[in-house]
């Protein structure tokens, strides 16, 4: 974006403002004067027209100084990134820590450079995840030396290229430079292809990390995102056969936008994408991704998962028969189903503290390994966490398998994997809880109308009336958004915003006082009558009445378009809906509330304190009610829905939801995705997906 031009010209700009500023205080000081004293006169111009002038060329000035001067919008992007790289490294180490099954034990993965007939970027020959050397980089280094800076990450079902990914993330925001890319890793199954990338880069700041749109297009327009593409496989369903797709439509679509992809100039866009190994492969050689270096994880062997295995246990000797057979067979059925970091880490877990690793022996083959290791998971996490609600593993799996069902219901075949609460609400069915949403709706109407008019004698059918319309508007609302409180999550986030809103406020309302006594001195008497005290109280009333709503709205706006300070959890965008609801619904009616009762007092008693009397007692019972019944209605649209569909899952999920799946993240069932929450992994999803019931008699 071009700005003014240069720093000379916002100089210039500023010295005007200022004369406007001068202009307009020795204009106020003329007016207000002459208006004690005998009046505007008529061969007094500079007294009536310094006004507006200096009023005009404040605005103007304000307006071209808003605008960002040359360069100027790099230096704000840089800010940006700097705030959006520690979001980044405090969520996304989280989920690092969440695969990681709660411990600090790493695999160092190993990955080889598949070669390519078709346009590929130059890279090292292979890598490892970390503590790299001069022939076997770091992840972090090998993706320094690629050129271009493009990487595609296969593997496996469970190989690691989500870890491998969160690593080479995590080591750039580490070392990073204030130029450098912001890593932010998006499953690519949301990506409407429709869309260009930069679109789902925006939606994916908005969505999941809380950043106002403005902010997020200027990030990514200054090109300081680095898209993390996660599961390019998860594009399209399988075949009826249950192997991919090689016209997997989606998956093409992709492809040839990120081949189209161009970040500045000619060169191809950095970027990272994973995927597993037998759905590229499907998709080649029709689709692939070109100019970019493509790695293949290899397989855990027998001696790092041995070592990796012996690192978890809590007692080595009830390990030390799986532990034998693996060293001594390395190359064996066992040792081949266990050379992925998702079962080494379901193994660990499972028989953390109890139980015999050497059933292991008996379950050779991956499904049959899968189904033994996922039919003890949810008992044995639950065992190894604390559990302050006592929540059964029974119960659990139940809510879980539940759950599955709204991930499961997708137009394109594919599960989705984020749970949103606030989009969760479909799965209770949606006229149900439409039905149940409109009932709440209504009846708070009820409750708040009558609570406002006990002494007002408002009709039975004007309730009713009211009552049915807030009703219907909350039964045909198709997707409620929830209010967002960017900035107002933190006390200095408030504090910072609240002083510049009142300041606003208070230059508004000194405006509009001056422009209304220069209006009622000109009107008094054409130019030669006065305006007296009782007309400049009811000037001051319009000031004030004007500049305190104004000065409020200032603040709240700045609260909500500023850049985040915090990573927002799953369970605040309810807590936010509801928040900005009573904020905004509230702020309405008392404003109101002033309003009315200020200009009716003065209708009346021609009076400044009564009219503040009349707001208090008479109006103020009518305005914040009428205020809290808009705020419920249109502005907590979000939370009452998800109030409704908890009402309607009652005995299929528990009424406390948020706390259920923040506990199931604790113990490492689920994980956050920004404002989300996702299975572990994929298995487990699909596991459940498939299996109604828990195991009753495993004990760990």
């Amino acid at each position: 974006m071009v700005g003014l031009g240069g720093r000379r010209h916002r100089r210039m700009w500023q010295f005007i403002c200022g004369v406007c500023l001068v202009l307009i205080v020795a204009s106020a000081t003329f007016t207000v004067r002459q208006l004690l004293h005998g009046g505007l006169k008529a061969d007094e111009p500079a007294g009536l027209l310094a006004l507006p002038a200096g009023v005009i060329g404040l605005v103007a000035a304000i307006l071209a100084l808003r605008k960002p001067i040359e360069g100027n919008d790099a230096e704000l992007a840089r800010g940006w990134a700097q705030t959006l790289a520690r979001q980044i490294e405090t969520s996304e180490g989280e989920v690092r820590r969440q695969l990681l099954g709660a411990d600090t034990q790493r695999i160092n993965l190993a990955y080889t450079l598949r070669p390519s007939t078709e346009r590929a970027a130059t890279a090292p020959a292979a890598g490892r995840t970390f503590d790299g050397t001069d022939s076997l980089p770091a992840v972090l280094d090998y993706y320094k030396s690629t050129r271009p800076r493009r990487l595609l990450i296969t593997g496996a079902a469970g190989a690691g290229k989500t870890v491998l990914a969160l690593e080479l993330m995590l080591t750039l925001i580490k070392n990073r430079a204030d130029d450098d890319l912001v890593p932010v890793r998006i499953p690519l199954a949301q990506w409407d292809t429709t869309q260009p990338l930069e679109t789902l880069l925006i939606q994916r700041l908005t969505d999941a990390y809380d950043w106002p749109s403005k902010l997020a297009a200027g990030l990514v327009r200054q090109g300081l995102v680095l898209p993390v593409l996660d599961g390019l496989d998860e594009m399209d369903p399988l075949r009826d056969d249950e192997t991919p797709d090689p016209d997997a439509p989606r998956a093409h679509a992709v492809l040839e936008a990120l081949n189209a992809y161009i970040n500045g100039g000619l060169d191809a866009g950095p970027l990272v994408v994973t995927c597993r190994t037998a759905h590229y492969d499907a998709l080649a050689p029709s689709a692939v991704l070109i100019d970019a270096a493509h790695v293949s994880i290899a397989p855990v062997d027998a001696e790092h998962a041995v070592t990796y295995l012996r690192t978890r246990a809590r007692d080595t000797p009830r390990w030390q028969p799986l532990l034998d057979h693996l060293h001594g067979q390395p190359t064996g059925p066992l040792a081949t189903v266990l050379s992925t970091p998702w079962r080494l880490c379901l193994a660990a877990t499972v028989y953390h503290r109890t139980g015999d690793p050497a059933e292991l022996l008996q379950h050779p083959t991956s499904v049959d390994l899968d189904q033994h290791l996922l039919a003890r998971y949810i008992p044995a996490a639950t065992t190894h966490t604390p559990n302050p609600l006592q929540y059964h593993p029974e119960a659990i799996h139940r809510w879980l398998h539940h759950l599955t069902h709204h991930l499961s219901g997708t137009t394109t075949g594919i599960p989705a994997i984020d749970i949103t609460l606030h989009r969760v609400w479909p799965l209770a069915g949606p006229t149900r809880v439409r039905a149940t949403d409109a009932a709440l709706a209504a009846v708070a109407a009820v409750v708040v109308v009558i609570g406002a008019t006990i002494t007002q004698g408002v009709s039975t059918g004007t309730i009713t009336a009211i009552a049915l319309t807030v009703g219907a508007a909350a039964f045909f609302a198709s997707s409620p958004s929830p209010g967002r409180l960017t900035s107002f999550r933190s006390g200095s986030g408030l504090a910072a915003r609240l002083p510049v809103g009142l300041g606003v406020g208070l230059l508004t309302a000194v405006v509009t006082v001056i422009f209304a006594v220069y209006v009622a001195g000109a009107a008094a008497g054409g130019g030669h009558g006065s305006v007296s005290p009782m007309g400049l109280t009811t000037t001051l009333t319009i000031g004030l009445g004007t500049g305190i709503p104004v000065g409020l709205a200032a603040a709240l706006t700045a609260g909500l378009t500023g850049e985040p300070t915090d990573v927002s959890s799953p369970r605040a965008i309810i807590r936010d809906d509801i928040v900005c609801g009573l904020a905004v619904g509230l702020g309405a009616g008392f404003t109101f509330a002033l309003w009315v009762g200020l200009f009716t007092g003065f209708g009346f008693t021609r009076g400044l304190t009564t009219g503040f009397t009349f707001s208090l007692e008479y109006w103020l019972p009518v305005g914040l009610p009428a205020g809290l019944l808009y705020g419920l209605a249109y502005r907590m649209s979000a939370a009452r829905r998800y109030g409704a569909f908890l009402l309607c899952s009652r005995g299929r999920l528990p009424f406390r939801l948020g706390v259920f799946l923040d506990w199931a993240v604790r113990t490492g069932l689920l994980r956050y995705s920004g404002t989300a929450y996702q299975f572990r992994h994929r298995e487990l999803q699909q596991w459940l997906t498939q299996s109604p019931r828990g195991c009753r008699w495993c004990s760990s």
